[in-house]
């Protein structure tokens, strides 16, 4: 078992209430955000989505940081879609520490299948918004703080003079993969923390692409 930190160990409580509260069909995570790679560090009810701890944080780019809907350091109601096609209703919270610096995130995923059932009684309760973003967008408030510490600390005890070509290439995935790229900017702070060029962050995101087909 992942040791948690101690000022994220406070909200297994909440976590567990929420689960309780919403029963089996609500799973509760808790993120790390000083570990990107590894950042799940509690589950409840981890059969909706799976999450395992010591797995790494999906939507909290792409589906938070940069929706529209994010505000007070919050975004509810977001859906997501589970490996099986399910439908999941998410919501992400972030905590900050005593210093107001982001250390985590909770958040809650609901399966939506069973409720697909009596979809009719509870339409209000459903009501969630869809939204793509395909392209880099400017990032709202100090969403580029948070990005920034988040290359960080996936770069982060790294001699990037010793890294080879493969290592890099891997980082960026990972980045990739959990759409850090889709926020303005992130490219260049990438080539700047890994001491290569903007071009051979766009050259390797091709190659990754490629790989892919």
């Amino acid at each position: 078992m992942m040791k948690i930190n101690k000022k994220l160990e406070k909200y297994i409580p909440i976590a567990n209430l929420i689960a309780k509260t919403f029963g089996k069909h609500c799973e509760v995570v808790i993120h790390d955000l000083s570990i990107p790679q590894n950042s799940v560090v509690y589950t409840i009810n981890n059969h909706v989505t799976g999450r395992e701890i010591g797995q790494s944080f999906e939507h909290l780019v792409k589906d938070v940081l940069l929706s529209k809907k994010f505000d007070n350091d919050y975004n509810a109601n977001y859906i997501t879609i589970a490996k099986d096609g399910r439908k999941i209703k998410s919501s992400t919270a972030l905590i900050r520490d005593s210093e107001n610096k982001v250390i985590g995130a909770l958040c809650i995923n609901y399966d939506l299948e069973k409720l697909n059932y009596i979809k009719i009684f509870l339409d209000e309760f459903l009501a969630a918004e869809e939204e793509t973003i395909e392209t880099a967008v400017e990032p709202f408030d100090n969403v580029m703080e948070i990005v920034d510490d988040l290359l960080d600390k996936i770069i982060d005890n790294k001699n990037i003079e010793l890294l080879k070509r493969k290592d890099k290439i891997d980082l960026i995935f990972f980045m990739e993969k959990k759409g850090l790229f889709l926020v303005k900017g992130a490219i260049e702070k990438v080539a700047e923390k890994l001491n290569i060029s903007k071009v051979t962050v766009y050259s390797y995101l091709d190659e990754i692409k490629k790989s892919q087909l």
